[in-house]
């Protein structure tokens, strides 16, 4: 069977995973798609074209799943959280455009990014536009509280994008600076997302922000997993390019806890391969080879399943219900992406 048939394959099935796990707000979902889709559509062809395009990068749709999620289990979705649904989708959208540019990704969702097919000038704009249509649509809501909330969490998202960018090449980047990155970078959206669901159901403000613990200690475990899975993952069923953070010498946990507790040889040796270009070719492999050697793997993911469980204990303020289990059922399935 070709790579192409299987990856289709691989696509079919996560669709199909999800929309059992997601049925209970499955209108909500697509009420959301429909304002997505309605918000950015365009009179200019290659407009539409690029964000035809990058719709298809939206993947599991994770905060506006959180979000809706959130909402049910706290009394129930309105319309408003259908507009809000949209824009955090915009805003991760415009994310990964711009993480593609930043990467020299290839491949996003088993398609070709949009720097690759269209260059870095389409790609950098087309991440502009989806964030100004996701803060005119915020605006639309009417709520400055929603406009705020949102602004503030973008401003984290790009303060963490910035640090990470800072430290490339820093083999002396230590733990808790890594984690602020990811607190920032990925953390932060999901974590907007879990609380505008909650606020915007009226929620208790004691609720509100156990929601955003919730997504917090989610989006810390989900990104943990990202990085081990850049490490150890395959290409095929990922359905991105992979090995990206080690080709920008970007650190991550993995690497940050071997050159902290490996003999001082193994640790030079591990520089050595994280700076010298020639290596490009089987740079991965030798990165999972050297670290295999150690229980490194196993301790990172035992750490991202240490937050996901923060994160289902977060919960315990809800009532019971079915959207509270789905919450931890994707707290539980974000440590569980092992390919």
């Amino acid at each position: 069977m070709s790579s192409a048939t299987d990856d289709l394959r691989s696509m079919d099935q996560t669709r199909l995973r999800l929309a059992a796990l997601y049925l209970p707000i499955a209108q909500d979902l697509e009420a959301s798609e429909v304002i997505y889709r309605e918000e950015l559509k365009s009179r200019i062809p290659f407009v539409q074209q690029l964000v035809d395009h990058a719709a298809r990068f939206q993947g599991k749709r994770l905060r506006p799943t959180l979000l809706l999620l959130s909402a049910q289990a706290c009394g129930g979705v309105r319309p408003i959280h259908h507009q809000l649904a949209a824009v955090v989708e915009m805003i991760h959208t415009a994310s990964l455009v711009h993480d593609d540019i930043l990467d020299d990704a290839m491949v996003r969702r088993h398609a070709a990014t949009i720097n690759v097919e269209w260059g870095n000038e389409p790609a950098v704009l087309l991440g502009d536009y989806l964030f100004t249509h996701a803060f005119h649509l915020a605006a639309a809501t009417g709520s400055t509280v929603a406009c705020q909330w949102i602004a503030r969490a973008t401003n984290r998202v790009w303060e963490g994008e910035m640090t990470q960018t800072h430290h490339r090449g820093n083999l002396e980047l230590d733990e808790p600076t890594y984690f602020d990155i990811i607190r920032g970078k990925t953390a932060e959206l999901t974590a907007v997302s879990a609380a505008l669901g909650a606020y915007f159901a009226d929620s208790d403000p004691l609720v509100v922000e156990a929601l955003e613990a919730y997504g917090t200690n989610l989006g810390i475990a989900f990104q943990i997993v990202d990085d081990l899975l850049d490490i150890l993952g395959d290409e095929r069923n990922t359905g991105k390019s992979l090995g990206t953070d080690l080709d920008k010498t970007k650190l991550t946990l993995p690497i940050i806890r071997f050159l902290a507790s490996a003999p001082v040889e193994d640790a030079d040796n591990l520089r050595r391969l994280i700076l010298d270009q020639s290596f490009s070719s089987n740079r991965r492999k030798l990165l999972r080879d050297m670290i295999g050697t150690t229980d490194i793997f196993e301790n990172c993911w035992q750490c991202a399943f240490d937050y996901a469980n923060q994160a289902r204990d977060n919960l315990a303020i809800l009532e019971d219900s079915q959207a509270k289990a789905i919450l931890v059922a994707v707290a539980e399935g974000a440590v569980r992406r092992a390919y």
